[in-house]
């Protein structure tokens, strides 16, 4: 990679993907302690992960092509100024409702519209990340540095829950208002409101003549597959649709794999305060660690374990629906947080094997001709996942606590009878890609 200037714009460009990914996480780490404290259902806490979820997979291909043909300083802007102004009004909106001002489901309505600001301009930064760091590295350093940059989003579902517990805060002032929970929303706005100001300063207005990709979104248990550098590097594509013959397998294991972990991983902050049998608040603390385990093991997964076994697409699959199952069983049954913890490590770590899996299966059963339209098709996958999951999830959990986790864990068995059956083995493994 260059140095000097582009060191500096690197490093500002991989802050703005981790603050997206670790504020985005940390508010979800501590929604479901908010939604108990104020007393909602749980159905409506994940109706607020699914909305924005839904936004995103929808806005994510307007803003990467938007950003080709109006600039992608500006998009980058655009995408910290919504995800700015979005936590900053989440934070607003949860104060209130926390001082009763506003009743518990106005407050999570209003909730759920800031929350959209999100999902709707949130998503015009990274592919002009992408765009800005191709522009500026060499065809044989491009690989490389994107895997870099996306992997932001994977040490930010790391970083976020981890930090959420320490950024519950009091009153304001003595007899003032409580900030409570909503200190995660204030503190990340604070955060973004001071990186838009550094990039309007220091990022270079020229603009580079590479294309980025649309992100899947950044969601706890979201770690990335690779599509996305997949589809920032390909050139223009021959149109490959979702039911073709070539990849339609690899689509069903990847709908399967992100439904089941978005499932159980929207539904762990309920668990937690359920089987520990503690307030919410006391909750914080065990669920932000459980979420760190679970985003280490996935991370381990793309970052050490794939490359080092150099396992075929389909051997990923089976592997990671194998692991992702029992340790679904293993979670939905534990009554410790040793066993919560143990088991969704466990779960993610399959997840962290079979995702890359899918999207290296995907990629090798199409030529160079069709690269860039299939990773786009896993990224619209990823992302979609994330729409229906949660409250598939949450939905689940209100019926039975262990059934989202015994109902995930069926899934990935009928995927092991599925891929052991139906998907081809062909070319080497993945490698280590952590991106979206």
């Amino acid at each position: 990679m260059k140095l000097g200037g582009f060191d500096r714009t690197f490093a500002l460009l991989f802050t703005v993907m981790l603050a997206i990914a670790a504020g985005n996480t940390a508010l979800q780490s501590v929604l479901p302690a908010l939604g108990r404290s104020l007393g909602v259902a749980d159905s409506a806490v994940a109706a607020v992960f699914s909305v924005s979820a839904l936004l995103w997979v929808i806005a994510a291909p307007y803003w990467a092509n938007r950003s080709d043909r109006h600039g992608r300083r500006a998009m980058v802007l655009l995408g910290i100024a919504g995800f700015t102004v979005s936590l900053l009004l989440c934070g607003v909106f949860l104060m209130l409702g926390i001082n009763g001002v506003l009743a518990p489901l106005t407050t999570f309505v209003a909730f759920i519209f800031a929350r959209m600001i999100y999902g709707a301009f949130g998503s015009a930064a990274p592919p002009a990340v992408q765009a800005l760091v191709a522009g500026r590295t060499t065809r044989e350093e491009r690989t490389k540095a994107l895997t870099l940059i996306a992997s932001a989003f994977g040490l930010g579902t790391i970083l976020g829950p981890a930090i959420a517990p320490y950024l519950v805060l009091g009153h304001l002032w003595p007899g003032g208002p409580e900030v409570g929970l909503a200190g995660p929303a204030f503190f990340a706005a604070a955060c973004g409101a001071a990186i838009w100001i550094t990039v309007a300063r220091l990022l270079p207005r020229e603009e580079a003549a590479s294309h980025g990709a649309a992100a899947s979104y950044p969601s706890i248990g979201g770690q990335g597959s690779g599509a996305t550098i997949t589809a920032a590097m390909a050139a223009p594509s021959q149109p490959v649709g979702f039911f073709d013959h070539r990849i339609r397998g690899w689509i069903i294991a990847g709908l399967v794999i992100g439904h089941a972990q978005a499932m159980t991983g929207q539904a762990i902050g309920f668990l937690v305060i359920d089987r520990l049998h503690v307030t919410p608040l006391q909750a914080l603390q065990p669920t932000g660690l459980v979420l760190m385990m679970g985003a280490i093991s996935a991370l381990l997964a793309q970052w050490g374990l794939i490359p080092l076994l150099d396992l075929k697409p389909r051997a990923l699959v089976l592997a990671g629906a194998v692991l992702g199952a029992v340790g679904c069983i293993a979670t939905g049954t534990a009554s410790s947080l040793y066993g919560i913890a143990l088991g969704y490590a466990l779960t993610s770590l399959g997840m962290g094997l079979a995702r890359p899996g899918f999207t290296a299966g995907a990629s090798l059963a199409v030529g160079l001709e069709a690269q860039g339209s299939v990773a786009g098709k896993i990224t619209s996958i990823n992302g979609a996942a994330f729409v229906l999951g949660p409250s598939i999830g949450v939905g689940l959990y209100e019926l039975w606590r262990p059934l989202p986790y015994l109902t995930a864990a069926a899934w990935l068995v009928c995927l092991l009878v599925y891929g052991y059956l139906s998907l081809r083995s062909s070319g080497p493994g993945p490698g280590a890609s952590p991106a979206q």
